[in-house]
């Protein structure tokens, strides 16, 4: 590389020890919900920036009690880093663990996995974003639910009707219900009443490949906005999205890394239902092939055109919900992870420093000692890798005092 990053991960470093030594959960932490007041996030009427993560696997890890250890180990640590958000799964359909057994029958064992999941969050003071469905294969996805509709005769054409089909769609409310209300077998609160969860959201990653205009996801999401907020007012909604650009806005496509995926950023988000807008970021899978200093500047430009939309369209808080930098990367090395981190969180700080919509960013993915069968090559665990660890916790204390400055 033509560039180094050792003074500045020296820096962050001593930042995070000293952080670390001092670190507590906050008392009351998570009294209140985190609500929306135009394009900002607020906690009890004062600015609510964060630093986040991703771990996806709590609720999975959760259902077997003798595991439950690794849950606490990530929160604990996280908290210990000044990492505030989490984004997990709410969802496991069909398979091993399988929250959803069938359309309508769950696994109590679960349930009270992902129960003590929000219960060791609220614990160290760390807020849940939780996902209802994925629109990949992993835990069932979208495709477990059309093979549900198709052992009981429905005529199916393909995984995209998940989107339009009326026993699909029925399916889905019916899991969205459930979820939200359910009521927690260990803090004895309803999910509905529980300020823990920041927000819920719709679907991971959506695509449509049989529209790539955005219309038929815009459609859904309207509908299934209105369905979640008919059933919970107190908290926040998102989308799930990539943040691909449609046909709404047909100059600003040329953004987009080739191509479309049936998403339309702008008109998703317009929707009135939906609080906050999300984009994820890939440059080793969406820029592959390129160097790092050109996959560098092409985070840059995706982030920063979706903050420019954010804040003079959308008029809605911006969460950059997944990013990383992959070890199976060719040319991989933790200098190379440091170095973009702390480059796509420069960028957050600085946007959210100068006002708008920038709220904050969860990167993909914390896990805990001894999960290297769950490694997809963006595995980070905090303490493993000082600078890394670094890097991460000078970001939220960063974050933190931004945040406080503003109020």
């Amino acid at each position: 590389m033509s560039f180094t990053t050792t003074s500045c991960i020296s820096g962050l470093l001593l930042l995070f020890l000293a952080l670390t030594c001092e670190a507590r959960v906050p008392k009351n932490a998570n009294v209140g919900f985190i609500a929306v007041n135009g394009a900002h996030f607020e906690l009890n009427g004062s600015s609510f920036l964060f630093n986040g993560f991703n771990s996806y696997w709590l609720m999975h890890v959760a259902a077997e009690p003798s595991e439950r250890y690794k849950v606490t180990e990530v929160l604990k640590d996280a908290s210990a880093a000044g990492l505030s958000v989490c984004r997990t799964w709410a969802f496991s359909d069909g398979g091993d663990r399988a929250l959803q057994i069938s359309p309508g029958v769950y696994d109590e064992r679960v349930f009270q996995g992902l129960d003590f999941v929000i219960s060791e969050a609220k614990k160290y003071g760390v807020r849940l974003i939780l996902s209802f469905v994925n629109n990949w294969n992993d835990f069932g996805g979208k495709a477990q639910y059309v093979q549900w509709a198709r052992n009981v005769g429905a005529q199916i054409n393909g995984d995209d009707d998940f989107y339009t089909h009326p026993m699909l769609k029925d399916y889905y409310k019916n899991h969205i219900k459930k979820v939200i209300t359910r009521f927690n077998t260990i803090t004895k609160v309803a999910y509905r009443d529980d300020p823990t969860i920041m927000a819920w959201e719709l679907i991971n990653e959506p695509r449509n490949q049989a529209d790539y205009s955005g219309k038929t996801i815009n459609a859904w999401v309207q509908e299934m906005a209105s369905f979640v907020k008919s059933l919970d007012k107190k908290h926040l909604l998102e989308v799930g999205m990539e943040g691909f650009y449609g046909d709404s806005v047909p100059e600003r496509k040329q953004v987009n890394p080739g191509y479309q995926v049936g998403t339309d950023f702008i008109s998703n988000h317009l929707i009135n239902e939906i609080d906050f807008a999300t984009i994820h970021a890939y440059t080793d899978q969406w820029v592959s092939g390129q160097s790092d200093e050109a996959q560098l500047a092409w985070m840059q430009r995706w982030v920063t055109s979706h903050w420019e939309d954010a804040k003079t369209i959308l008029k809605k808080p911006l969460v950059l919900s997944e990013f990383g930098k992959s070890s199976r990367d060719q040319g991989y090395n933790l200098n190379s992870r440091d170095t973009f981190m702390g480059s796509v969180y420069r960028n957050i700080y600085n946007l959210a420093k100068e006002g708008g919509s920038m709220a904050g960013s969860l990167v993909w993915q914390l896990m805990a000692h001894g999960m290297e069968n769950y490694d997809d090559g963006y595995c980070i665990v905090l303490g493993q890798n000082p600078s890394t660890t670094g890097i991460i916790s000078g970001q939220s204390h960063a974050m933190t005092t931004l945040a406080n400055r503003i109020e």
